[in-house]
């Protein structure tokens, strides 16, 4: 089984706010890149996630090979049941979804 982390240079995550995460895929290969911008549909992501599709933020940058998802935090960061206060946990998730 192929994971997206086996593909990718880097998967990185991170506050984009209390209210938001980020996660950056950043591939070395264009030729990666664009197969994962034709099969890593936004709504699989949504799914990992357990977030509405609608509420994912997706943005392809080409000239980077990046690939970057927004979504809210399901708790505001520091509250007291936030489990992941930097969103640096979301990587690992997106890193270990298998690829066909």
């Amino acid at each position: 089984m192929t994971t997206l982390g086996d593909l990718v240079l880097k998967v990185r995550s991170k506050n984009a706010g209390p209210f938001w995460v980020t996660i950056d895929v950043f591939c070395d290969d264009p030729a990666v890149y664009d197969r994962l911008t034709r099969d890593l549909s936004t709504d699989r992501v949504a799914a990992l996630y357990r977030t509405a599709p609608d509420r994912l933020k997706r943005f392809d940058i080409p000239d980077l090979r990046v690939i970057k998802f927004s979504l809210p935090r399901p708790v505001i960061q520091g509250a007291a049941t936030d489990r992941d206060m930097h969103g640096a946990q979301y990587a690992a998730l997106l890193e270990e979804l298998a690829i066909d």
